[in-house]
């Protein structure tokens, strides 16, 4: 599973240092991001559970920044988009921001410590994220459905997203890191 399609940056690294002021602004602008694109999403009435709007920065920050940038933007985000937007709501909230730091932990760690091909980190960051989501949904009993019928109405539709995130979100990743 390593990757060998990427060069190792100047300090030994295939992601970006997550300090300094142009990894801050970015960082910054990714938070933001995972702030508008959900905003956007239920202004429009857009699937916000097909889409997963607000997942795209983390994953993003986690394979330019690895662990530490990814799992302080995925931390951050739930908590920044209720605060300015009421969403989401407060019961899923909580899990989110373990489910998206989650994210960015995994997928950045795999990338920036064991040099996992961006593909094979997204997937499995993207799981260990959604099986943390559904531990603590399930613990504080934030369902408001049977248990097994919760994950086919919340899990199901985030594939179509997982699927294009795994697919797209490394050659994203690629350009930023090649043209910083």
């Amino acid at each position: 599973m390593k990757d060998s399609q990427y060069t190792i940056s100047t300090n030994g690294s295939l992601v970006l240092p997550s300090t300094g002021t142009r990894a801050w602004v970015f960082q910054f602008s990714l938070i933001v991001a995972a702030v508008l694109l959900p905003a956007a999403a239920h202004l429009t009435g857009a699937p916000v559970r097909w889409l997963l709007p607000m997942h795209w920065p983390v994953i993003l920050a986690a394979l330019v920044y690895g662990w530490r940038g990814g799992m302080t933007v995925g931390a951050l985000a739930p908590a920044s988009n209720y605060l300015l937007t009421g969403y989401p709501l407060l019961l899923k909230a909580f899990p989110m921001t373990f489910e998206l730091a989650i994210y960015g932990l995994v997928i950045g760690w795999l990338r920036e410590k064991q040099a996992w091909n961006s593909f094979a980190a997204v997937t499995v960051g993207l799981i260990a994220g959604r099986v943390v989501f559904l531990s603590i949904i399930l613990m504080t009993g934030a369902n408001e459905i049977v248990f097994s019928q919760y994950i086919i109405t919340a899990m199901i539709p985030g594939l179509i997203a997982g699927v294009i995130q795994v697919a797209t979100m490394p050659s994203l990743a690629r350009v930023w890191i090649k043209n910083k």
